[in-house]
């Protein structure tokens, strides 16, 4: 079989591969393992097969605002709009953008804050089958910003009045301030044009990586990818209408896409954050955040929420133990290029705390460094295919040919999808997450894992979370909240369970850990400060 991969496109997965028969995957592959590991394999590998309530996003949007137009889609401080209005809105942008040339497949920049706006430009993109690249205005830095503009080739860059002087000078993109359109007489007065339609395997969002080692890429999202997370459970989080969500992370982060669709696809209301989180945290009845985030939200002041998921970095087990006593807390796992999350866990207080299973339509594969599968209970690199694999990375062929790779199980033009996450099946058939590849560090010569210095930390009673991280071919460091913790207890405890190349040379304590603009924890600025400290202490 031979499959090209470009930056365009692959082809969907078919359903009939995913159903429950013991046949969907090809079993010429597997034949390095036993008989009962290959029974393991495909039993413990495929998610349940499930149908989506809707194929496009922009659909499960307006069918609520036909059904319940006048139930509140958002709140933002005291504004608060309504299904009905932004849907009307969002119809007149689309128009609006249809007349100054943008058409289905064409990507439109959404460079904002969280804001009532912002979930116009979104919606109005989809109903032209168009797709949004969203970037954090005050956050990216200009270069970024002018470099996904080219890359994605887009013509029109949305964004707030306040935020307009800040922007750089596009060289083939103009920008509109969408507030400022919004309260116009000519805005409102537009006459919508007929409905245009998005199809399953359109891009929906063109989610660009952090580009902390370089410019960032674009993976390319589509409405089938986003649907068969939001619109199946778990990853429904079994919201309805009349729940409230939190809208509390970063646009140009993945899962901020998960918080505002899992509202509005299913008819409920989204809370967007205003500066302080908790205020927002304290009144919904989902959210959806990074560990490091959730561990900033004091949950003796969250009883009445009933839906906790984490996901972007390993989940602390005092974390997982504190919201599971009180709500359903789902730990979940998978970058951007498998769709928000492709594993998630219930947790219960009490449980071994895994990423659980692959999320429906979707397989996960424990392989070796030659694709191979691993036995089962062998750590190997997870590996995912199904629905959940996007495009591909926009306009980088290479990159896409590095991560994305035929799919030797599903067969029949299936694509999977390389995480760099290291795993393992327990024997009840979940995934036990053992950190990155890029996590795996020499350390005097010794192979280590730095999660497992963590967790080891995070088992000390006053320890809620702990980062490792290499300093150098022969030292690690680690960090560890909250202030409280004792250094010496810290590097003591270690000492005793773990061998000595694992023991940090310091232990740093921080009420709180410094995150990146997209909540997860700023392991740059933890080295420099460690370093600054040093230089300090010698002074």
């Amino acid at each position: 079989m031979t499959v090209t991969l470009n930056s365009m496109a692959f082809p969907p997965t078919p359903p009939s591969l995913l159903s429950n028969d013991d046949n969907v995957f090809h079993i010429s592959p597997l034949e390095s393992l036993n008989a009962g590991d290959v029974r393991k394999f495909i039993e413990f590998g495929r998610g349940s097969n499930e149908k989506p309530t809707f194929n496009t996003l922009n659909s499960a949007f307006e069918h609520h605002a036909t059904k319940t137009p006048y139930a509140i889609a958002a709140i933002h401080g005291n504004r608060s709009m309504s299904y009905q209005e932004l849907d009307s809105y969002a119809e007149k942008l689309a128009t609006l953008l249809h007349h100054q040339g943008i058409k289905r497949g064409d990507s439109v920049g959404l460079f904002l804050t969280r804001s009532l706006p912002m979930l116009v430009g979104i919606i109005a993109c989809l109903k032209l089958g168009a797709n949004y690249v969203p970037q954090h205005a005050g956050v990216a830095p200009n270069s970024q910003l002018q470099h996904i503009a080219n890359v994605a080739r887009i013509k029109i860059v949305l964004t707030l009045s306040r935020h307009e002087k800040y922007l750089p000078d596009f060289e083939n993109s103009s920008v509109i301030a969408l507030d400022s359109l919004m309260k116009t007489r000519e805005f409102n007065d537009l006459n919508v044009t007929k409905k245009r339609t998005s199809k399953p395997n359109d891009n929906c969002f063109i989610l660009f990586t952090s580009g902390t080692t370089g410019n960032p890429n674009g993976v390319q999202v589509t409405h089938q990818n986003v649907c068969n997370i939001v619109m199946t459970s778990p990853g429904n989080l079994g919201v309805k209408p009349g729940m409230r969500v939190a809208q509390i992370l970063s646009i140009a982060f993945d899962m901020a896409a998960w918080e505002i669709f899992v509202a509005l696809c299913h008819g409920a209301t989204l809370l967007i954050r205003d500066s302080v989180i908790e205020n927002t945290a304290t009144n919904v009845d989902v959210i959806v955040a990074t560990p490091s985030i959730l561990g900033q939200i004091d949950p003796i002041k969250c009883q009445d929420v009933s839906v906790v998921a984490v996901a972007g970095e390993p989940c602390p087990e005092p974390l997982a133990e504190t919201w599971g006593g009180f709500c359903d807390f789902y730990n979940c796992c998978g970058p951007t290029e498998t769709t928000i999350i492709n594993t998630a866990k219930l947790y219960r207080p009490g449980d071994k705390l895994s990423i659980g299973k692959p999320t429906p339509n979707n397989t996960v594969y424990i392989l070796d460094d030659e694709l191979k599968p691993c036995s089962i209970g062998e750590v190997g690199e997870m590996w995912a295919g199904g629905v959940c694999v996007t495009k591909g990375y926009l306009a980088n062929a290479e990159l896409s040919q590095a991560r994305y790779r035929p799919d030797p199980f599903l067969g029949d033009g299936n694509v999977m999808f390389r995480t760099r996450d290291l795993g393992r099946w327990s024997a009840n058939g979940e995934l036990e997450h053992y950190g990155r590849t890029d996590d795996q560090v020499k350390v005097k010569g010794f192979r280590v894992e730095l999660d497992s210095i963590s967790t080891m930390l995070e088992s000390l009673p006053d320890c809620q979370l702990a980062v490792t991280l290499k300093l150098d071919d022969d030292h690690l460091v680690s960090f560890v909240t909250p202030s409280s913790v004792d250094e010496k207890t810290a590097t003591d405890h270690v000492a005793a369970h773990l061998p000595y190349y694992c023991v940090p040379v310091g232990v740093m304590v921080f009420e709180k850990l410094p995150l990146t603009p997209r909540g997860k924890i700023d392991k740059r600025l933890l080295l420099e400060m460690y370093q600054q400290s040093i230089l300090k202490d010698g002074e």
